[in-house]
């Protein structure tokens, strides 16, 4: 280990910036966020320092650096384009053993500048010791994905009740067993969602009770397949659940990146193959969110859009379970971008309606005259198997034959399939190369664009740090 990680308190403690550009500006925000009482000296500044020094911020010297500029201070920056003056710096605050860094200068650095992922008061610095800055900024990126950002907030919170806790809890073990309850409770949703107030209040009353496990259920939607398309919050989610109820649409990546102790339950469905039924799916979700689990019920692209999402919160609101709502990428707007397809375009198409080829056995026929309009795209969400049905009903309803149709298979995954043709054609389209699910249908002009704004699988994308998300512990 080159260099110890410490959190040093800088309030109003005086420190020294050599330089007045960009780079020195930088340095004393990150001294300025500390509320460290920052000098800079230089015969130069630019504005924001000035506008700094102007509110009072910051003290300015207008003066080339020499020795007496340390005096009394117990961080230096060296920031200037010039070595010869780094240098000098360097070595005159080394002599005093006082902690110093020289910007982009490595083996000039007592101390380094680490990244930071700040969620005040919690704070992670990420470094590699001077080798590889870049590396570890993009490490912090990866780690701002990860850490939501209600986690200040919360500390916040539970930092005002320690000494309550002490007064409650004797023993270490006691207050621990409290904390790990108060982080497994509904107190966390609250503080996420703004309810501070609420928070407290279930933090006093958890205070004067035995705490039991408070279960909750997330809905979460985890969009057509490619995990990078899965929200933030949909991520942290799937690491804090107990269990994890899943159906087929759910792609084998995003499932790798649940809690790897979590319990995993399959209701999927598939033509002809319901292994759970809905409503027992249902009452599933119930009884576990009334044994203390925390449950992230995943289902593929939004819940809300032909995901039964809403049937099952419905039951759980009925049964007064808590729950959230996490929306995800349709497939749709998924699929179709992966595809190169607009779904609406000035030139083509001014209304989109989604569609699905799947209802209840009772349910109302659709409205064949709506979807036969011209200058509109049809999405159409499980219509595989009802593609003769289709085609025949817009033919019949005055669509055009020759209107521009796009089968996606698999959409935004890496075995994801385009065929493209017209509406007359459709059903022996999807026949002829044997089209499975999960696939979509876009009916409409702007079907016919797939061909000139393709890209996915295409050529060689720009790879994505942030993309070996399976890593996830």
């Amino acid at each position: 280990m080159q260099y110890l990680p410490i959190f040093t308190k800088l309030d109003n403690k005086p420190v020294l910036v050599v330089g007045g550009g960009e780079v020195a500006l930088r340095k004393c925000r990150a001294f300025l966020k500390a509320r460290a009482a920052v000098t800079l000296v230089a015969p130069w500044f630019c504005d924001e320092l000035k506008e700094h020094a102007h509110n009072n911020e910051v003290t300015l010297i207008d003066a080339y650096f020499e020795e007496s500029h340390l005096d009394g201070k117990i961080l230096i920056i060296a920031a200037t384009d010039n070595d010869e003056v780094n240098n000098t710096v360097f070595e005159l605050a080394n002599a005093r053993n006082v902690f110093v860094n020289v910007v982009d200068d490595q083996p000039k650095c007592t101390f380094i500048f680490p990244s930071i992922v700040d969620r005040n008061p919690i704070t992670i610095a990420i470094s590699s010791a001077g080798t590889a800055p870049v590396l570890a900024r993009r490490l912090r990126e990866k780690l701002e994905t990860l850490i939501p950002q209600h986690i200040g907030p919360l500390a916040n919170l539970v930092g005002g009740f320690r000494h309550k806790v002490k007064q409650r809890f004797k023993h270490f073990a006691d207050r621990r067993q409290f904390w790990e309850g108060v982080f497994d409770s509904s107190v966390v949703s609250k503080v996420q969602t703004g309810n501070t107030h609420g928070a407290e209040q279930q933090l006093e009353k958890m205070l004067d009770a035995k705490v039991e496990p408070e279960g909750e259920v997330y809905v979460v939607g985890a969009g057509p397949g490619d995990p990078e398309l899965l929200t933030l919050k949909a991520l942290q989610l799937m690491q804090q659940a107990d269990v994890v109820v899943y159906d087929y649409l759910v792609s084998d990546e995003i499932m790798e990146l649940v809690r790897r102790d979590a319990d995993l339950i399959c209701v999927g469905k598939r033509l002809g193959d319901h292994s759970v039924a809905q409503e027992d799916t249902n009452q599933m979700l119930v009884d576990l969110a009334q044994q203390g689990k925390k449950v992230c019920r995943i289902k593929g692209g939004d819940p809300f859009i032909y995901g039964r999402g809403g049937e099952e919160v419905q039951v759980l609101a009925a049964n007064n379970v808590n729950y959230q709502i996490v929306p995800g990428i349709t497939a749709a707007a998924g699929c179709s971008a992966y595809a190169g397809i607009p779904l609406t375009h000035r030139d083509h198409a001014q209304a989109i309606q989604f569609v699905t080829g799947h209802c209840k056995k009772e349910g109302q026929e659709l409205n064949w005259q709506s979807l036969a309009q011209k200058n509109q795209t049809l999405a159409i969400y499980m219509g595989v198997i009802k593609s003769p049905h289709i085609q025949a009903e817009l033919l019949k309803h005055g669509r055009e034959a020759t209107t521009p149709v796009a089968i996606i298979e698999n959409g935004t995954r890496k075995n994801q399939r385009v065929v493209t043709g017209q509406l007359d054609q459709l059903a022996q389209l999807i026949e002829q190369h044997q089209i499975i699910s999960p696939a979509l249908l876009i009916i409409g002009e702007v079907a016919s664009l797939h061909d000139q704004l393709h890209w996915f699988g295409e050529k060689a994308q720009i790879s994505s740090f942030a993309q070996p998300l399976t890593d996830v512990a």
